[in-house]
């Protein structure tokens, strides 16, 4: 396990869970799911499982270092590294696996987002042991693929070939990734079973990674490749400010994984969640005989059904006639938004920043 790592990505602010995930406060920080722990705390426990709390690093933005140690105090100032701008996954990962491989060049590395929902984790412990017995000798990008249980359009799907290579571990060569299909193509995927979700969870060695890089992303890789002398270093913090000014703002889905030709999916099934919207909190949250999902101790429905809410613990709210809505309230802003249009909750946070300020995002 001494060569095994694991780098959260805690960066995103979440907006389409607004008004409770906020620029100051996102959702990886938030206790969501009434638990008693955020999302991010779950996460490093979760990763506990495949490496030591030595080899786990988070990347954030600089303005949240000081949340994840509040939330895993277990971690040092040297595992915590604060991007200075947000430039989306690609240089995230270019930073991360750079530095690992700087301190271990035998590394092997589970990429995890902050704020995923993993209901049995001991299936999520085995599935990544596996993963990461298979690329610790092999020169591949593997992902985790979820089976879909329906057709959703708010999930990037990976196709894959059917050739019988690692039946056992249900490992397969990527022939596809899309983007978000529209419900038709959702639809289609399904039937012809030969596409899984991308769960966004990603395993390679620090060495495959970089190579691909250097492969996909040359300029990017040259970047992060003079870091090497100051990595671990007081001079890190300026080096990595002007890396960003020079990087590109890119996905690892596209500016690599799309492109690569080792890229693997390994099929898993451990009650898995990307909590990207108020809908998918919804199906991971017991409902009341209505199908109401309640998040809060002062909540009185009257025929209502299907509906989210999530209340400030101490506020009565006495809600009648609902039906597939939407209602939160936090820090004094309160949504009310049909199920059916959460996907319009980034408009109205644009809308709100315009017309109110940033003070209300």
């Amino acid at each position: 396990m001494e060569n095994n790592y694991c780098v959260i990505m805690a960066g995103g602010v979440g907006s389409r869970f607004w008004p409770m995930s906020r620029n100051a406060r996102p959702k990886q920080f938030l206790d969501v799911l009434g638990i008693g722990k955020s999302l991010i705390r779950s996460t490093f426990e979760r990763m506990l499982g495949v490496c030591p709390v030595s080899n786990i690093i988070v990347v954030t933005h600089a303005d949240y270092i000081s949340e994840v140690k509040s939330h895993i105090p277990e971690l040092n100032d040297n595992q915590i590294l604060g991007e200075p701008v947000r430039k989306n996954t690609a240089p995230c990962l270019a930073y991360a696996a750079s530095k690992i491989y700087k301190r271990n060049p035998l590394a092997n590395l589970v990429i995890a987002p902050s704020d995923h929902i993993i209901l049995n984790e001991a299936s999520f412990t085995d599935s990544l042991r596996t993963a990461l017995n298979f690329t610790r000798e092999q020169d591949v990008l593997l992902t985790l693929g979820i089976k879909p249980s329906r057709p959703d359009t708010g999930y990037g799907y990976i196709q894959f070939i059917d050739d019988k290579k690692e039946r056992l571990h249900r490992i397969s060569k990527v022939k596809t990734f899309t983007e978000k299909p529209d419900a038709e193509m959702a639809k289609f995927f399904l039937q012809t079973g030969e596409f899984l979700w991308n769960s966004g969870i990603f395993i390679w060695s620090a060495s495959s990674i970089l190579s691909a890089f250097e492969e996909h992303l040359p300029e990017m890789s040259a970047i992060f490749r003079e870091g090497d002398s100051v990595y671990d270093t007081e001079g890190e913090q300026e080096f990595i400010r002007t890396a960003y000014e020079q990087c590109a703002n890119v996905s690892i889905d596209y500016g690599v994984m799309e492109k690569a030709r080792n890229v693997y999916v390994m099929g898993a099934d451990f009650g898995w969640s990307d909590l990207g919207t108020w809908g998918s909190l919804y199906e991971h949250t017991p409902h009341d005989a209505s199908g109401n999902a309640v998040i809060g101790k002062q909540v009185m429905l009257y025929d209502s059904r299907n509906c989210i809410i999530n209340m400030p613990k101490d506020k009565l709210v006495v809600l009648q006639g609902l039906e597939d809505y939407i209602v939160v309230e936090s820090d004094n802003i309160l949504l009310v938004c049909r199920k059916g249009d959460e996907q319009q909750i980034r408009q109205f946070v644009n809308d709100v920043r315009l017309g109110k300020g940033e003070r209300f995002v």
